[in-house]
């Protein structure tokens, strides 16, 4: 019996390890305050917000955006590699949905993820997690091609880790330059994938030009 519950105990530690729960400190939010708050500025941008259009429109603002700054956390699995994979493991064309710090206003695109395996690999869906985790908040295109590699880089500790982001900032092309169909790129290179230059070659070979393609 003894044995049993000391086996038990084992696996749910070897669990904890291996699929550690990434979470984000939540800072307060105030719906109420905020619904006010957005009452008040629609109303001086001249809104008829007392109509029955729009009567709702300052609770559906603020739970929009409350859900957009929002991160969802997630079971960050990992599997021994037994195999001893060395290669690069490249996930493409994940979806980027984030808001810039500027204006809040969206930006959108695709995140290409890859990396050389060192003792751990990721489970694939926790790429597209990874990204929508970090995604998920005020942001720059910048900081979160930099946070998403550094992230990597810390739970895995691979041979190398690259991520490039392509995405249209609304902020430049709604407003201001208006300028439509302007993509970002933005990259972030550790590790052989940015010393190596043929490994570096290969995996900007495999990302270049592919979100333009969609």
């Amino acid at each position: 019996m003894a044995e049993a519950v000391a086996v038990q105990i084992e696996r749910r530690i070897g669990e904890a390890r291996w699929r550690p729960r990434i979470t984000h400190e939540p800072a307060p939010i105030d719906l109420a305050r905020a619904e006010a708050a957005a009452t008040e500025m629609l109303a001086a941008l001249g809104l008829p917000i007392d109509s029955e259009d729009m009567f709702e429109t300052p609770r559906r603002l603020v739970h929009a955006y409350a859900e957009m700054l929002t991160p969802p956390e997630f079971d960050s699995t990992t599997f021994s590699n037994k195999a001893g994979y060395d290669e690069l493991v490249l996930v493409s064309d994940i979806p980027v949905h984030s808001l810039c710090e500027h204006h809040l206003l969206p930006f959108t695109g695709v995140a290409h993820v890859g990396y050389l395996p060192g003792n751990r690999i990721l489970g694939l869906s926790k790429f597209a997690r990874t990204v929508e985790f970090f995604a998920r908040r005020a942001q720059t295109q910048e900081r979160l091609t930099t946070e998403i590699a550094e992230h990597l880089t810390e739970r895995l500790d691979p041979k190398g880790v690259g991520v490039v982001i392509e995405a249209e900032h609304t902020c430049m092309s709604l407003r201001g330059a208006r300028a439509e169909g302007a993509r970002t790129v933005t990259a972030a290179l550790h590790g052989r994938l940015r010393d190596d230059p043929k490994t570096r070659a290969e995996f900007l070979s495999l990302t270049r030009n592919r979100g333009g393609a969609r």
